[in-house]
């Protein structure tokens, strides 16, 4: 047989972001990511997950950092890396649609401080709210990759998933990304999808999922066989459960074959020996829960990804209704239905579920229905794949006109306003953005700030005036 021509496959490694973002709910310090950095930069990865997603907001509530000082210390370590973020749409980092405005200065000053690629999705994969994201990335001479919810259901066929690619390649993407947040894309469909994808457009493809199923690692193989040019990786102690495959073993894997990554195992063991001991100290403090860490077969059966089926229990958990738990399961999937089918995904899977367990709680199908339903029944969110059920609409939104127009089109420049809003506390042009994410706790951030500055001023000033002995 003809040796096959060399195809490596190229790593993106997920380790400080998404990885302890599906695993520790993000709480990774940058104390505990700059020591490792200098030996990252050595393993020749496509490129380093380390901002977006809920990092932001997780470094501002919770380790009370700043999260651009964050990038700012990345960029200065990872000499020769590419740094990757994750971008929601028009909804940037947050949980509403934002006017363009902002959108344009967030991507200007991502990539200004030290951000390559820009990974954009939309949770409803309605392309008119990646169109500003990534007019704004191609301008700032960023790399803007457009990810594709992958889910399942009745519209959602590999004709769907073609289309959309061609779409996304004509908008101006680099490359797409099929983003499996729920780990539903089984190894032989993996095949059919990225044999479809490749043929139909010119750009690199990179698959993203998650362990949680149990099939990812076999996914990954079929996926890379099939032509797909990028991979998303964890290291070993953050892999697997409700994060991605290791990266070693997927290492391993391709080693000698035309896939091989050309990594080296022994400096990837020295990295994976420095996130031991951070994973311990998790377990150990039960941050990390060992639920988490194993597979959970449902996911594949009821389509729910795992951190929305923790939220269930939780929810069913205050109402004392646990029995009620696969009654739930059952709803979802109709409340999906009658919400036209969205992926389940950031924001819309806790929509989702938290609709279904109102459902099932009242004993009567959207008796109770929550704001964040209607805004969803009534356009706020952006187009669905499939048309809402019109009875559950009326019942949501009543003689409401429905939205059809690029939500955002509705929104007013806000950048301005903003500003003047928090002015009192801006030290860095990037607050701005910081405060209109998250007004609340970003105001709670930079009055901690402001003390701890205080503190050290004094402490400098007591340094000054004290009279040493010569």
């Amino acid at each position: 047989m003809a040796e096959q021509a060399k195809r490596p496959v190229k790593i993106t490694e997920t380790v400080l972001r998404d990885a302890h973002q599906s695993l520790i709910a993000t709480r990774m310090t940058t104390e505990q990511m700059l020591p490792i950095i200098e030996k990252m930069d050595k393993v020749g990865y496509h490129a380093v997950e380390c901002w977006g997603g809920a990092t932001f907001d997780a470094s501002l509530r919770f380790l009370k950092e700043d999260p651009w000082e964050r990038l700012r210390k990345l960029r200065a370590g990872f000499k020769n890396t590419k740094l990757q973020m994750l971008f929601r749409g028009q909804n940037i980092l947050g949980y509403r649609h934002y006017a363009d405005d902002v959108v344009e200065y967030f991507v200007q000053k991502s990539i200004a401080n030290g951000i390559d690629i820009i990974r954009i999705f939309d949770a409803l994969n309605d392309l008119r709210n990646l169109e500003c994201a990534v007019k704004a990335a191609n301008k700032e001479k960023g790399h803007a990759q457009i990810a594709l919810s992958y889910t399942l259901g009745d519209a959602y066929t590999i004709d769907y998933y073609v289309k959309m690619a061609k779409q996304v390649e004509e908008m101006g993407a680099d490359s797409i990304c099929i983003k499996d947040m729920a780990g539903l894309l089984v190894p032989y469909e993996a095949t059919n999808l990225v044999t479809a994808i490749k043929s139909a457009v010119k750009i690199p493809v990179d698959l993203h999922t998650h362990y949680t199923s149990g099939v990812a690692g076999m996914t990954y193989l079929k996926a890379v066989e099939a032509g797909c040019d990028i991979i998303d990786t964890a290291m070993s102690p953050f892999a697997m459960g409700t994060s991605q495959p290791a990266t070693e073993v997927m290492v391993e894997t391709f080693k000698g074959t035309p896939y091989d990554t050309g990594l080296d195992q022994d400096l990837l063991a020295e990295i994976a020996d420095y996130f031991r001991p951070i994973q311990e100290e998790c377990l150990k403090s039960g941050l990390l829960n060992p639920k988490v860490m194993g597979v959970n077969i449902k996911t594949l059966l009821y389509q729910v990804p795992g951190g929305m089926l923790s939220n269930l229990v939780s929810q069913l958990k205050e109402q004392k209704a646990e029995d009620k738990y696969y009654d739930v399961l059952k709803e979802i999937p109709r409340v999906r239905k009658d919400f036209g089918e969205p992926p389940l995904v950031t924001p819309s899977s806790q929509i989702v579920g938290t609709q279904a367990v109102l459902n099932v709680l009242a004993g009567e199908r959207y008796k109770m229905i929550t704001k964040e339903s209607k805004a969803i029944l009534r356009g706020e969110y952006g187009r669905t794949a499939m048309p809402f059920n019109p009875e559950v609409q009326k019942k949501a939104i009543g003689d409401d006109q429905p939205i059809t127009c690029r939500p955002a089109d509705l929104l007013k420049p806000e950048l301005k306003t903003i500003e003047k809003e928090m002015e009192q506390w801006k030290q860095q042009d990037e607050d701005v953005l910081t405060y209109a994410l998250f007004p609340q706790v970003a105001t709670e951030f930079f009055k901690y700030r402001q003390a701890q500055q205080t503190k050290v001023d004094v402490s400098a000033a007591d340094t000054k005036n004290k009279a040493y002995p010569v």
